[in-house]
């Protein structure tokens, strides 16, 4: 399998360590896309047999999502990306219950796809309320109860986070949010494929994925809307997905989420132990040359492949150069009279001497022990020139 993936990317020059921005297309992902862009062209919306074949494709698809989340078929929507989803939860959910009141909670560490469509929606009428969260990243279900008011209509809270990887209190939140009959979204792009969501057990009304984020290509996602949940359209036009969200399908990408579903479910437990292995033998390196280092996140909490670290005093340049021999990701983006840190970060009150250096590595399902000692040395060379 190794050698196939070869073919399509270098994870060894530099050290692949980004699997949180995004994930090689896994070649048995691959193999199964391949018939749908030579030889099963069809229109889903066909009746003839062209058609009959890639209509099949997709309902073959949403089961294997939905058997990943453990829900119900015609409760999984195509989308475009996990960034499509997110806004058609929340716009669509917002504009259809509008009536029923014009407030939404969502917190401080959301993605920008999450944060930028509270900041429209506000616009439009809406008021936000934006909760803090810990040192650790980690968001308090009571102060989601204290912020629920009669106007509240739905909360949206991530179910894992995309740079330090802390997994949030989902189920209390969910279990608070229906005790007021208030929807609950949670965006799960960084989470499904990487430990087990449940949305039954979880509780969770709407929830987005994202496919490039598990093996999947690019450009394309999942929207899981819960039974009764009712969306105002986000695409107009004809009545592909069962009518909520129209235009031709991606037969091809989703096909591909559909086989990445399928791997996800078949190995995560076996793929969480990997990377919870790859993840500790760089932290343990990491710490043994470092002792000043700083560990962002939860502990315990947390996602089994992502290390977030800060390293005070490190300056840009130096990151700079670090990046050429190991791709990971900054926590902040040096600019010529300034320096801006992430979201997460400043929520999460890291001071500036340590989130000026900070670096995401993340782990996947391709990364080997050797990749992680190759990092190492790279590393520990750079910051100690």
């Amino acid at each position: 399998m190794k050698q196939v993936l070869s073919k399509h990317i270098n994870l060894s020059n530099p050290v692949y360590l980004d699997y949180n921005a995004t994930t090689p297309v896994d070649p048995r992902v691959v193999e199964k896309m391949l018939p749908y862009l030579l030889e099963h062209f069809g229109n889903p919306s066909s009746a003839h047999d062209y058609g009959v074949q890639t209509r099949k494709a997709v309902q073959k698809a949403r089961q294997q999502v939905a058997n990943l989340i453990n829900c119900e078929p015609e409760e999984i929507v195509f989308t475009g990306s996990g960034t499509e989803s997110n806004n058609h939860a929340l716009r669509g959910y917002a504009f259809a219950h509008r009536k029923d009141g014009n407030h939404i909670i969502t917190t401080a560490i959301e993605h920008p796809a999450i944060l930028k469509v509270c900041e429209y929606l506000k616009n439009q009428g809406f008021e936000i309320t934006v909760l803090p969260v810990d040192k650790y990243g980690l968001v308090d279900p009571k102060d989601v109860e204290n912020a629920l008011k009669l106007t509240t209509i739905l909360i949206s809270v991530m179910h894992a986070n995309n740079e330090v990887g802390t997994i949030q209190p989902i189920k209390e939140i969910s279990e608070i949010a229906h005790q007021h009959q208030v929807a609950l979204h949670c965006d799960a792009a960084q989470s499904v494929g990487k430990i087990p969501v449940d949305v039954q057990d979880l509780g969770i009304d709407l929830l987005s994925i994202a496919g490039h984020k598990l093996y999947a290509p690019k450009g394309v996602g999942a929207l899981y809307i819960r039974t009764g949940i009712e969306l105002e359209k986000f695409m107009l036009g004809g009545g592909q997905e069962n009518e909520r969200r129209a235009g031709t399908e991606n037969i091809l990408e989703i096909v591909g989420l559909g086989k990445a579903a399928e791997i996800a479910g078949e190995s995560i437990e076996r793929e969480m132990l990997h990377n919870r292995k790859m993840r500790d033998l760089l932290w343990e390196g990491i710490r043994a040359e470092f002792p000043d280092v700083k560990l962002n996140g939860h502990p315990e909490r947390c996602l089994p492949n992502t290390l977030n670290v800060s390293f005070p005093g490190l300056d840009e340049f130096t990151l700079l150069e670090v990046f050429v021999d190991i791709a990971a990701s900054a926590g902040a983006a040096c600019h010529s009279d300034n320096i801006s840190i992430s979201t997460v970060l400043q929520a999460m009150k890291v001071p500036l001497e340590y989130a000026r250096g900070t670096i995401r590595f993340s782990t996947g399902r391709f990364t080997t022990e050797q990749h992680i000692l190759d990092a190492l040395k790279k590393l520990i060379s750079t910051i100690k020139m």
